[in-house]
């Protein structure tokens, strides 16, 4: 239940983008200056980055955010860079944070990574969510309502990794576990009282334990220029191992990226979820989100099983005389939810599409910030994220 972007339009005041955009004017003044402040040395630092490109990297910045269902949101958010043993040949390791308090004493703290081992012999990637935070209901199923039914109000500790060896080439295969605590549940009608409760309502706590196999030949996850990734990765929740519900989730996800020329980037991917079982409503396949189907809250959609696919151009950067740090993409996607596969038909399939702008950060590591403005059916949404959205 990781919170995302509300219906509408999101703000981060103070997101690295805007915060380095605004500070632009100062810069050369901090250059001429004897003793400038920390922050001009900081952000000149960023922009102006001189280091070895071996050398790890990291970024600290605040974030402000507002929405009904949270009042004022004041956080922060880093990002740490690394090749392991400061060996470029070896694929660029990533660690970010983000934790945040809302006026209406909602809190939260993420942590997510994606490591490489010395000769990218060792893969792990992972995630911790220790957050309590409002969800959004909608109910279930391709065509469940667009308003939503009921806010959730709930605390949420998810701890998910995988650990995978390199077995042949490209090629690793490791074990999974995901762990998902959800308590404190208050389901808040919109209007009226929701007809019926989803299963795990009332809270739930499962353990997943499967294992995933896997093709990635990309070296730098944030911002791919050429490279092919595919997963096929199950987890099983039992009784056996403490959980609350007994279900199997199967994840495919695969993902093209095609050089155009030096500087533009194709980029697909195709995901898809199922379920067998009965999988509380929080861990339902969920479509929308800053990844995949921009534009969308996650979980506007849910239901057992999704499809997914989305293509985006990138222009990595822009062809401007002026500077070689900005860039921008154009996407598009469609998906649907379904219980089974006889409701995955034309009718249920929703779309998205967007456009977005880039400012590369690290130069040296080719990472890029990037300001998305995704349109659906039923609205808008706006993304900032450091790297690029898959």
């Amino acid at each position: 239940m990781p919170s995302q972007p509300r219906r509408g339009v999101v703000y981060r005041c103070l997101s690295t983008l805007t915060a380095l955009l605004l500070l632009l004017p100062w810069l050369p003044s901090a250059a001429q200056k004897h003793n400038p402040s920390f922050l001009r040395r900081y952000v000149n630092h960023l922009l102006y980055d001189t280091t070895d490109i071996s050398r790890p990297q990291l970024l600290v910045y605040p974030t402000v955010a507002y929405a009904p269902e949270t009042s004022w949101e004041f956080g922060a958010s880093s990002v740490f860079v690394f090749y392991a043993n400061r060996d470029t040949a070896n694929r660029l390791s990533e660690v970010s944070a983000f934790t945040f308090l809302t006026l209406e004493r909602q809190y939260g703290i993420w942590i997510d990574h994606a490591l490489y081992s010395q000769n990218n012999r060792w893969f792990s990637l992972g995630r911790v969510r220790f957050q309590s935070f409002p969800l959004l209901y909608h109910g279930i199923g391709p065509e469940s309502p667009e308003e939503h039914l009921a806010q959730v109000n709930a605390t949420l500790l998810q701890i998910k990794e995988r650990v995978l060896r390199k077995v042949h080439g490209s090629i690793y295969t490791g074990l999974e576990l995901d762990y998902q605590h959800l308590s404190s549940v208050e389901f808040i009608p919109r209007e009226h009282e929701v007809a019926e409760y989803p299963l795990g309502s009332e809270g739930s706590q499962n353990l997943g334990v499967g294992a995933g196999i896997l093709f990635d030949n990309r070296h730098n996850i944030l911002n791919v220029r050429k490279g092919f990734f595919s997963e096929l990765a199950f987890l099983n929740y039992h009784h056996a191992w403490g959980s609350d519900h007994s279900f199997t989730s199967i994840l495919s996800d695969t993902r093209l990226y095609r050089a155009i020329n030096a500087r533009d980037v194709l980029a697909m991917q195709l995901i898809g979820q199922f379920n067998i079982g009965g999988a509380p409503f929080h861990q339902l396949a969920m479509l929308g989100g800053e990844s995949i189907m921009r534009g969308y809250y996650l979980g506007r959609y849910r239901d057992n099983n999704q499809v997914a696919f989305q293509t985006e151009y990138r222009f990595l950067p822009l062809p401007l005389g002026f500077t070689k740090r900005l860039g921008a993409a154009v996407f598009a996607g469609a998906g649907s939810v379904f219980n089974d596969f006889r409701q995955l038909k034309a009718s249920n399939l929703v779309w998205s599409g967007g456009a977005g702008v880039r400012f590369l950060l690290f130069p040296k590591k080719d990472i890029y910030t990037r300001l998305d403005l995704a349109f659906t059916r039923e609205g808008t949404g706006v993304y900032i994220f450091i790297g690029e959205a898959f």
